[in-house]
């Protein structure tokens, strides 16, 4: 079950680090290496996933939305690159 506790997401009672959603400042190349960091951050959820642990399953489908919800972001502002240019 995840929940809040003073700013720190928790799931399963196990802290996560805090994902950085980027700014709209942020240039696309901060964004890729935001993606690419989050991506490395699963590994360890995914290993254990695989092995059948279900509460790291829960995590990964989570970091996973995450993940491709920065993804589509990032698509986003390099569609508007193609278009200003």
């Amino acid at each position: 079950v995840a929940g809040q506790n003073r700013g720190h997401c928790t799931v399963a009672g196990r802290a996560l680090k805090p994902i950085s959603r980027p700014l709209s400042g942020d240039t696309a190349l901060e964004e890729y290496e935001t993606l690419k960091r989050l991506i490395a951050e699963a590994e360890e959820d995914v290993r254990k996933a695989e092995g059948g642990n279900k509460a790291a399953g829960t995590r990964v489908r989570k970091q996973m939305q995450d993940i491709k919800n920065m993804a589509q972001d990032l698509r986003k502002k390099v569609l508007e690159f193609r278009d200003a240019g």
